[in-house]
């Protein structure tokens, strides 16, 4: 199983980063069978790159992400949305782009006033790229950053029964493809 996580916050190592890595931690454990492979992609190391075109690196990226099983996608809310930095990587995809890609977005902010940002701006743009995003996103209110794990595994258990088919469906397309 391969699972890309992708953040969008402008600061490097942010605490948003640690949310996205739990989720996937969360998704790890819901397919025990699996080995998973990660790619973690911190946006804000490459933000100085974005708006470049062509840009190898990034296209590396994004064919990688595109290629994943699972894709985690994570933005701290600014202005009740995700940010302009996640929005540039996504925008270099085409329509479908992210084509049967199981994708989990999620959101971080200050207050629980926003929580719906997750379900409302970031899963359209997902599904516009083609993504299958079968469960609900996670929205962390950061003031319970230190029941993170809980708070993922939690949202994992109670996701389960949506987001397991999807993926063990995309991993059994992918290995008939290589099959194939």
């Amino acid at each position: 199983m391969k699972i890309a996580v992708v953040v969008g916050n402008p600061k490097p190592a942010s605490r948003t980063l640690r949310v996205a890595e739990s989720v996937a931690d969360a998704i790890e454990k819901l397919l025990p069978g699996e080995s998973a492979e990660r790619q973690v992609i911190d946006l804000a190391d490459y933000s100085s790159r974005l708006f470049e075109w062509p840009e190898p690196t990034l296209a590396a990226l994004n064919d990688a992400v595109a290629a994943s099983d699972v894709l985690v996608v994570a933005s701290p809310t600014y202005k009740a949305t995700y940010t302009g930095l996640l929005k540039a990587f996504l925008d270099r995809y085409p329509s479908n782009g992210l084509a049967g890609v199981v994708a989990v977005p999620v959101m971080t902010g200050a207050s629980a006033d926003h929580s719906m940002a997750t379900e409302v701006n970031l899963r359209p743009l997902l599904v516009e790229l083609g993504a299958t995003v079968p469960s609900r996103g996670l929205y962390l209110v950061m003031t319970k950053i230190a029941d993170l794990d809980q708070i993922a595994a939690e949202w994992g258990s109670a996701n389960a029964a949506s987001l397991v088919p999807a993926i063990n469906g995309r991993i059994e397309s992918n290995r008939e493809v290589t099959r194939g």
